[in-house]
């Protein structure tokens, strides 16, 4: 009975697969004017496809010079908004040329889906006229993306604080550093917010407020050894950062020497953003397999998904005291049978100098047993040769990273772990 029902429900995938197979086909027939007229066209180089008319409600605009001098193209099918339905985070690929230096690949993010960006227009027009449509640039200007003028001198924790993830316990470091290289001004290198554009203004602080993985990337480049892509510009709703490689996906069954350096470089970077000498500890809220791509030549892993990340100022917490912030912080574990699964709090996190939460998230949702991901489960480090499962250290090692069952169990776990990759590493070199 189970067989023939499995029989039956493979068919029907079969039939439903081939239908929408022949649906697109059928769509590619009928439209074939205006797909060849699409593949002919540079939308990177259209205002409307960038929605710069949307700014100062938007991300920036220093790139739009090269966009609309037709230096971006979106690459094959990025070109056919047929597809746009199954691109639902709105990410595209691109090439970029500069004159005599040839061409090479970038990512381009709207930073939301359609319906997000919806919501943000949908958002400030309430905010300012209680309405849910309105002129958005007249109505922009009655909000609190406008309420710091020029008059203001610093961006200060009281009037941002809560609105993401990246300031959701800022310090007036923390924020001099986000105004200080805020790369969409041409006067960069202040930390004074009167020194920047009414727009400019109020396109970093709806960047702040609606997604902040821009400025993470500003704040935190990749030139100064920081493990994210590069930012490098922004036109309208549209922001291009430098092209990793291939997802951290497409090395699950690599084989076992690749996943483990891999293995050992997520491990580095939990460490890296918890401990590092600017005392900002970076959490990383969003951990998946697709938050993470690997450069093909160096085999570097780089977050690519910056959206998600708090960051506690240590140096702060040390000077304020709150209620126990000198008592190391164990993150629980969240055996919750879904994909990326990950519990904390961001009250303790932005109140505690020692906490365990990065490598509880690498450990639990990307290299433990109890890691799933598209249907897949046992995390980049299963099916570990003979001698080394026979060993049980890494197993045990990563249990007690992802799941402790000693107080604290999981920083010494960590450590070891690291320790334990780096010389699995050296020694299949």
């Amino acid at each position: 009975m189970l067989r023939l029902v499995s029989l039956k429900l493979g068919r029907l995938y079969r039939y439903v697969k081939l239908a929408v197979l022949g649906s697109l086909a059928a769509a590619l027939v009928l439209n074939t004017h205006s797909l060849l007229a699409s593949l002919q066209r540079n939308e990177l180089s259209e205002r409307r496809f960038l929605q710069l008319n949307k700014c100062p409600a938007c991300w920036g605009t220093s790139w739009c010079r090269k966009f609309l001098n037709g230096q971006l193209r979106l690459e094959s099918w990025g070109r056919l908004r047929l597809f746009d339905f199954f691109n639902v985070k709105n990410v595209y690929f691109a090439r970029y040329g500069e004159p005599r230096e040839g061409s090479r690949r970038v990512v381009l993010k709207r930073l939301g889906s359609a319906q997000e960006l919806a919501d943000i227009d949908t958002k400030i027009c309430r905010r300012a006229t209680g309405r849910g449509r309105c002129d958005l640039l007249q109505a922009l200007h009655a909000t609190e993306f406008a309420s710091l003028n020029g008059d203001v001198r610093l961006l200060t924790p009281d009037a941002v604080e809560g609105w993401s993830d990246l300031v959701h316990c800022p310090s007036q470091r923390l924020l001099d550093r986000l105004v200080r290289r805020y790369a969409e001004t041409k006067d960069s290198g202040s930390f004074l917010l009167r020194n920047l554009k009414d727009s400019e203004r109020m396109q970093l602080l709806i960047t702040l407020a609606f997604n902040p993985e821009p400025l993470v990337l500003q704040s935190f480049p990749s030139d100064e050894g920081w493990p994210f892509a590069k930012y490098l510009g922004a036109c309208g709703r549209m922001v291009a950062v430098n092209y990793v490689g291939e997802e951290l996906w497409s090395y699950f069954n690599a084989p076992w020497e690749k996943r483990v350096d891999l293995a050992w470089q997520l491990m580095e970077i939990a460490e890296q953003l918890t401990n590092n000498d600017f005392e900002f500890a970076l959490y990383l809220l969003d951990v998946s397999f697709d938050n993470f791509a690997v450069g093909p030549r160096d085999g570097k892993v780089i977050i690519v998904d910056a959206e998600n990340v708090l960051v506690a100022d240590k140096r702060l917490i040390r000077q304020n005291k709150p209620e126990n912030w000198d008592v190391w912080y164990e993150s629980k574990f969240d055996d919750c049978d879904k994909e990326a699964c990950l519990s904390f709090s961001k009250e303790i996190l932005c109140a505690r100098v020692t906490v365990d939460h990065n490598y509880y998230a690498i450990c639990q949702n990307l290299l433990s047993r109890h890691a799933t991901w598209r249907g897949t489960s046992g995390g980049l480090l299963h099916d570990p040769p003979a001698e080394i499962a026979k060993d049980g250290r890494l197993e045990a090692l990563l249990d007690e990273c992802a799941n402790p069952k000693k107080r604290y169990g999981r920083f010494q776990a960590a450590k070891e772990l690291r320790e334990y990759l780096a010389q699995l590493n050296n020694n299949m070199r």
